[in-house]
């Protein structure tokens, strides 16, 4: 049984965590489909040659007209030759460069609109294994390679069907345009083949539609994870228990040495006879009411009222205020208005106590009941 269950926690049935997908993208695995990229360009090339195709074609008539008949000069200046065709050249370059700039454009878009684009150089390192020919034939005859080999077909399949089905619609135009006189018959044929760019791209847009879910399902599926593998990842993430439980205890040891660093300076200790102390604090000038110093139970009140003994701070035996304290204040928070009038009598004391002469200290207060619900441990509060 334990065999069975450790062998499916090694299976891949979960999904891939953002922090996979992450991770992977930096080391250059995302998914991508060539078939949206081509499209991308097709789709580009076509649009473009639709906007700007009038005054490129005329452009290009233009210059092989010029290329085709020379001016008479040419023939007796052969260093003028290599001008005369450098400027034809840079004339070609201005014609064609909104479409080379939007099948640039395209060629970086396509990639983006699945997976983002990806800079990682760690997917450019060379790898030995790439060079192992059984890796290779492993790779080729997969289910994945036999995927790509059936996609492959079915898109030459389709797009050549496509083409000849085009084809034989635009046949007797293709075949009148050899009778037609060449400034007529250009201009024609460009249009033509704009409109077959046009189709091809659209049975290309179908394609991509078909593969880029594809894509997507084949690159989650390769990054999903195990169920141990998941649990380590979430350890990582969060930070592991035991190092979580040092931090927490070590942030606990420096919270008590702060607190018992408070207990010199303060006023009185209220405590009961063994469970709660708490250390308060007053200052007419600064307080707009006593604050709680120091506060602590069992083990930590004990260590509160030893200090207090060591430095002579007034300790006063309350149990119900004791224990009001500590449930409904804070450690630095002023008390509450419902404890008021019983601290006051409380300061009284230790004010009456540190005057009144070596021998002869004052009765305990009266009056210091709290109301019953202060004395339990407040829901939902923080002690």
């Amino acid at each position: 049984m334990a065999e069975q269950g450790q062998d499916q926690s090694q299976e891949r049935t979960e999904q891939p965590t953002p922090k996979r997908l992450q991770d992977a993208k930096k080391k250059g695995q995302a998914a991508r489909s060539r078939e949206l990229n081509t499209t991308a360009v097709l789709l580009t090339g076509a649009t473009t040659l639709l906007m700007f195709g009038a005054p490129i074609g005329r452009g290009m008539v233009e210059i092989m007209v010029q290329g085709l008949s020379p001016a008479r000069a040419l023939a007796f200046d052969a260093p003028l030759i290599p001008q005369v065709f450098g400027e034809m050249a840079f004339t070609i370059l201005l014609l064609l460069l909104p479409l080379f700039a939007a099948v640039m454009a395209a060629a970086l878009i396509g990639p983006a609109m699945l997976g983002g684009l990806v800079f990682s150089a760690e997917s450019i390192k060379p790898k030995l294994e790439k060079l192992n020919p059984l890796a290779g034939l492993k790779r080729i005859f997969s289910a994945n390679g036999l995927m790509e080999f059936a996609k492959t077909l079915a898109k030459f399949i389709v797009v050549t069907g496509s083409g000849l089905l085009v084809l034989r619609l635009i046949a007797p135009d293709l075949l009148a345009a050899g009778g037609n006189a060449p400034e007529l018959a250009i201009p024609g044929l460009a249009k033509t083949a704009l409109w077959v760019l046009v189709v091809l791209s659209a049975v290309m847009l179908l394609i991509a539609a078909v593969d880029v879910p594809f894509q997507l399902w084949t690159h989650h599926k390769q990054l999903r994870m195990t169920r141990q593998e998941v649990r380590d990842e979430m350890k990582e993430t969060d930070g592991r228990p035991e190092v979580k439980s040092r931090i927490r205890q070590l942030q606990m040891e420096m919270t008590q040495r702060r607190m018992m660093e408070a207990v010199p300076p303060a006023d009185v200790v209220v405590s009961n006879p063994t469970h709660y102390s708490v250390a308060l604090k007053y200052d007419p000038d600064g307080m707009a009411a006593p604050r709680v110093v120091a506060k602590g139970a069992d083990q930590v009140a004990l260590k509160i009222r030893e200090i207090a003994a060591a430095h002579d701070v007034p300790r006063l035996e309350a149990p119900p205020l004791a224990r009001a304290l500590y449930y409904t204040t804070r450690l630095d928070e002023e008390i509450p208005a419902e404890l008021f009038l019983a601290v006051a009598r409380v300061l009284a004391w230790v004010y009456q106590l540190k005057s009144a002469p070596a021998g002869t200290p004052p009765p305990q207060p009266d009056g210091l009941e709290v109301p019953e619900h202060l004395t339990r441990r407040q829901t939902g509060r923080r002690i």
